[in-house]
């Protein structure tokens, strides 16, 4: 029997370029071993934005953009011009213009499987333009358009394309063209992993991994007393005149003795984790202990006791 293969759920990006965006994607769907991901309505729309805040900044003849064009599905038909916004030499004569499309959009045909249709920028489809208004009630439809701008000059058929949504509603952009990878998500541990790849071998999970940075420094406070008690679970720290540290560590329901000569923690080591909470909350201030998760405990010789819980670790 063939072996069939699943779409995953993660998030691309291109470096620091664009991203990151959830989508779905093949895996195995690779061109020179980048991806081909297939994007949601809203995540084309984040998508946009990236894409025309970076010709804003570069300039139209160096960045492909992504336009979503919004409408309803008893509309009239409309006509849709995008330019570049800037002007740029269009012809051998010298002549300096706005590049520019026109995009004629069919709203009630949509259904029926007829597309949008790119032409070049004409009097007429100006005109057009200028009438087209938004009308209708009906069902929200949306057309999404590729325009690599540096080839304009080759044709729209060349340079532009409707990007249709496949089967499942997503819209296949930049696929076996665009560098996209995976984003990647570090773990508190300091492994790197692929935005799908949710459980790192340390034991802490994509959606547990700390989120501020008292988060990560109770995970460092937890792994260094764990050097000497593996079991440890959760601790006692007291702020009392802003100066944390610790005074009893738990595993699970018990506690574990902290006396030098009797329990397995010396001073250095418990020392070494109060510095490490201790550094982070002189940094940030009264909120982070309530950020990070902390529990404030009811204690009569101190207000500002809480317990902290380590996070589990893999067997």
């Amino acid at each position: 029997m063939a072996r069939t293969y699943e779409p995953i759920q993660t998030r691309v990006c291109i470096d620091d370029t664009l991203g990151p965006f959830d989508c779905q994607l093949d895996p195995r769907n690779r061109w020179n071993g980048w991806l081909s991901p297939h994007f949601s309505l809203d995540a084309t729309r984040q998508l946009s934005a990236q894409t025309l805040q970076m010709a804003e900044d570069y300039g139209h003849d160096c960045v492909d953009t992504i336009h979503v064009i919004e409408g309803r599905a008893d509309s009239a038909d409309t006509v849709h011009i995008i330019d570049s916004g800037k002007t740029y030499e269009v012809n051998d004569d010298g002549d300096h213009a706005p590049l520019a499309i026109a995009v004629r959009i069919p709203w009630r045909s949509l259904d029926r499987g007829k597309t949008a249709t790119i032409t070049d920028l004409t009097p007429a489809a100006r005109k057009a333009a200028r009438k087209s208004k938004a009308t209708g009630r009906g069902a929200a439809r949306a057309v999404v358009v590729h325009i690599r701008w540096m080839y304009l000059e080759e044709g729209v058929g060349t340079a532009a394309n409707i990007v249709r949504p496949d089967a499942d509603g997503l819209y296949p952009i930049g696929g076996w063209e665009w560098t996209w990878h995976f984003a990647s998500w570090w773990c508190v541990c300091g492994e790197g992993m692929d935005w799908h790849d949710t459980d790192c071998q340390c034991g802490m999970t994509r959606d547990a991994n700390p989120k501020t940075p008292l988060g990560v420094a109770t995970w460092a406070a937890g792994a260094t007393l764990r050097r000497l008690a593996p079991e440890a679970t959760s601790a006692l720290v007291d702020l009392h005149d802003d100066f944390a540290r610790i005074i009893s560590v738990f595993a699970g329901d018990t506690e574990i003795d902290t006396c030098d000569d009797t329990g397995p923690f010396d001073c250095e080591t418990l020392g070494e984790a109060d510095a490490i909470l201790r550094a982070v909350l002189d940094e940030e201030g009264i909120g982070a202990p309530d950020a990070a998760g902390w529990q404030l405990v009811s204690d009569e010789k101190s207000d500002q006791l809480y317990r902290i819980t380590f996070p589990a670790v893999r067997p």
